[in-house]
């Protein structure tokens, strides 16, 4: 079995923890940020409608930015106030509203989960971490336990990418931060730490925190309502943590939570010598032409030729222009021409590879993938009839192509 981690890891003398509890949330109460969802989470009786509301916000916070996130967020409980008006809602108009948030199957099991409560629920939420987790799809342990705590009082914690970075500096953890035995140590810290009064709010704080102070690259250390219990912080000050015991001879060697001996305590870096990760694969490089068909429309607006992608992958249930994935290093005579050869799948009459217009190319980073479009464009003179057989297609003025659930990446194209 492996070495347990040593006390100084741990959050275990109660009047640290109740001090630390203290601290932050009265640092809370003065600084945090006014955001929507924390106004309809403060104000709203309906325990559900509560629910239904942080619900939503956390699914979109994943992996994206809050200034980004408060536009979509408006936008969304306006037009979907409770979860049975977002059950009553067809895919295409929430991918039509998610357009552009990324992260596309995220509004898709929003949907599906909604849905369920509706139908299998009798409307009501599950009120406890575990069961969130458990009847809801694309709710994971986080998300289930911000529900929780946030909406229903649970005193349960919350581990995310804001905390891993607080905790790992308030306790010098430098294994690598997303293997599963650092994340189990650190959920049982944040349990450890939530205040049993106000967990929603302690939460909240704690990822605050992190968002706010305790920030990747340049933390604003003195401003921390926490940093007397920091040992990251004391270690940069003084040249070493605090007594019990000194980092160099914690576990000598054996301790699964401190740095490997390869990768000591960079005195330069200060706290932000944690969390350690482990190294992040290469995006995978991929290329693919699309071409955007043109013709004039019965109103004499140019029209464009828009169509459906599968129900399951990337970007899955989106519209865009035609598309084919390529070979890397492909000569631009033969893209054309498998190009060409595609389009005449969808129109069912002969297109020529040089009458196809290259106009540039589009890279869009996706989080794993880096993307290139090779962008051509073709204008049909004539009518076209396409077939009905192959994906749902339709024609579209430029409005109308910004209105419908198109990604980020067709916008640039």
């Amino acid at each position: 079995a492996p070495a347990p981690p040593p006390a100084r890891h741990l959050f275990s003398d109660p009047a640290e923890v109740e001090a630390l509890r203290r601290n932050l949330l009265a640092w809370y109460d003065r600084c945090k940020r006014d955001l929507p969802w924390r106004t309809l989470a403060a104000t709203e009786p309906d325990a559900d409608r509560r629910g239904y509301a942080v619900w939503v916000s956390e699914i979109m916070l994943q992996q994206t930015q809050v200034a980004t996130v408060i536009h979509y967020y408006n936008r969304w409980m306006q037009k979907w106030p409770t979860l049975q008006a977002l059950a009553q809602a067809s895919l295409e108009e929430v991918n039509e509203l998610w357009a552009g948030l990324g992260y596309y199957s995220r509004g898709k099991r929003l949907q599906e989960a909604a849905r369920k409560v509706v139908s299998e629920l009798a409307g009501r939420m599950p009120r406890t971490a575990e069961d969130l987790q458990k009847l809801l799809p694309g709710v994971g342990r986080y998300t289930a336990g911000a529900i929780a705590s946030i909406s229903y009082g649970q005193a349960t914690g919350v581990v995310d990418g804001n905390v891993i970075r607080v905790l790992c500096r308030l306790r010098c953890i430098g294994a690598d931060s997303s293997s599963p035995a650092v994340i189990d140590r650190l959920w049982d810290m944040a349990n450890v730490l939530v205040d049993r009064s106000r967990p929603g709010d302690f939460n909240q704080a704690l990822m605050e925190l992190g968002a706010t102070v305790c920030v990747p690259k340049s933390p604003l250390c003195r401003e921390c309502p926490v940093k007397q219990h920091c040992q990251a912080w004391h270690r940069k000050l003084f040249g070493k943590a605090p007594p019990v015991p000194d980092v160099e001879d914690c576990g000598a060697g054996d301790c699964p939570l401190c740095p490997p001996a390869t990768e000591p305590w960079d005195s330069s870096l200060g706290v932000t010598n944690f969390p350690r990760k482990a190294a992040k694969k290469p995006p995978r490089v991929m290329r693919t032409a699309t071409c955007v068909l043109e013709r004039r429309g019965c109103h004499g607006a140019p029209e464009y030729l828009i169509v459906q992608r599968p129900s399951s992958g990337l970007l899955a249930g989106l519209w865009e222009f035609p598309s084919l994935p390529l070979a890397q290093d492909l000569q631009e005579e033969k893209e054309r021409e498998e190009l060409a050869d595609h389009l005449q799948a969808w129109m069912g009459q002969p297109v020529a590879a040089k009458g196809l217009q290259f106009i540039g190319e589009v890279i869009h980073i996706f989080s794993h993938i880096h993307q290139t479009y090779v962008v051509y464009s073709l204008y049909l003179d004539g009518d076209v009839t396409l077939d009905p057989a192959l994906s749902p297609s339709r024609w579209v003025t430029e409005d109308e192509f910004h209105a419908s659930a198109v990604s980020t990446a067709m916008k640039k194209v």
